[in-house]
């Protein structure tokens, strides 16, 4: 974690804010397991049909309100490489 300030219990519930990649700006609501928040999110993407794995991580947590958010930043270099959709259509 790197925002040693925001403290989580085991249940409760963060918010999940992407940067960056397919997911940019996308939310998501995810529940402490064990009192912390992840460290790394590897989500399934699907674009035009392929499915890819993409990579978020360097978790920032944020007290907003009540509730707890946390961002992640898109990791280009960990996740499987996505096409550009320019390409696809060109090898069609």
């Amino acid at each position: 974690m790197t925002n040693n300030a925001v403290t989580l219990s085991r249940g409760d519930e963060y918010i999940v804010l992407y940067t960056g990649g397919p997911y940019d700006g996308q939310t998501d609501t995810r529940v402490s397991t064990d009192g912390s928040y992840d460290e790394e999110l590897t989500v399934l993407v699907a674009l035009n049909g392929k499915e890819t794995q993409v990579v978020y991580n360097s978790p920032e947590a944020h007290k907003v309100g009540d509730r707890v958010r946390v961002t992640y930043t898109w990791d280009a270099a960990d996740g499987e490489p996505i096409e550009d959709p320019d390409e696809r259509l060109s090898e069609q």
